[in-house]
């Protein structure tokens, strides 16, 4: 079976970044790994380490904008992670998307489903925090909002106009 390239969303927080990335035939978005952040040079290897493992060609990351579409404070760092990634990865596409209201659709996902406030569930033994299952679920949601192509739509990428 011949796989398609792989797109990696990263929904980033300041303690935690989800991922998400498309199935191998690239139909689908499904929950990967939350990544609990330490430095930036240690995440943008862990970031790195998911690209080379997955074949990713395209990276998406989730801009946080308030309601009315003007920057929320943290868009300003997710940005300046996504410029740190494409600095780091400059061969893939790299594209910022429109994230709002995607945690709150990830607590209403988990709320719908049964998850407890404090856990989500378990894994391998293991209990997953929900703040961990949160993440990935929002990257997950970006992701699919970007495989649909609906709204919310791709903001302009802001080196195109020269403007950092």
């Amino acid at each position: 079976m011949e796989t398609s390239p792989r797109i990696l969303a990263l929904d980033v927080g300041d303690r935690r970044i989800g991922l998400a990335i498309t199935d191998p035939l690239g139909l689908t978005a499904q929950p990967l790994f939350t990544l609990h952040r330490t430095s930036l040079r240690a995440d943008l290897k862990s970031v790195a380490r998911f690209i080379r493992q997955h074949k990713v060609t395209t990276v998406v990351v989730g801009n946080p904008l308030h309601a009315d579409g003007s920057p929320s404070p943290q868009a300003a760092k997710a940005l300046a992670f996504a410029a740190a990634v494409r600095e780091e990865h400059p061969t893939l596409a790299h594209h910022l998307l429109d994230e709002r209201l995607t945690t709150l659709e990830a607590h209403a996902l988990l709320d719908a489903a049964g998850h407890s406030a404090r856990t989500a569930g378990r894994s391998h033994g293991k209990t997953i925090d929900r703040k961990d299952l949160i993440d990935q679920v929002a990257a997950t949601l970006l992701l699919e909002s970007f495989l649909s192509g609906d709204k919310p739509a791709l903001l302009p990428d802001p080196d195109a106009d020269g403007n950092t």
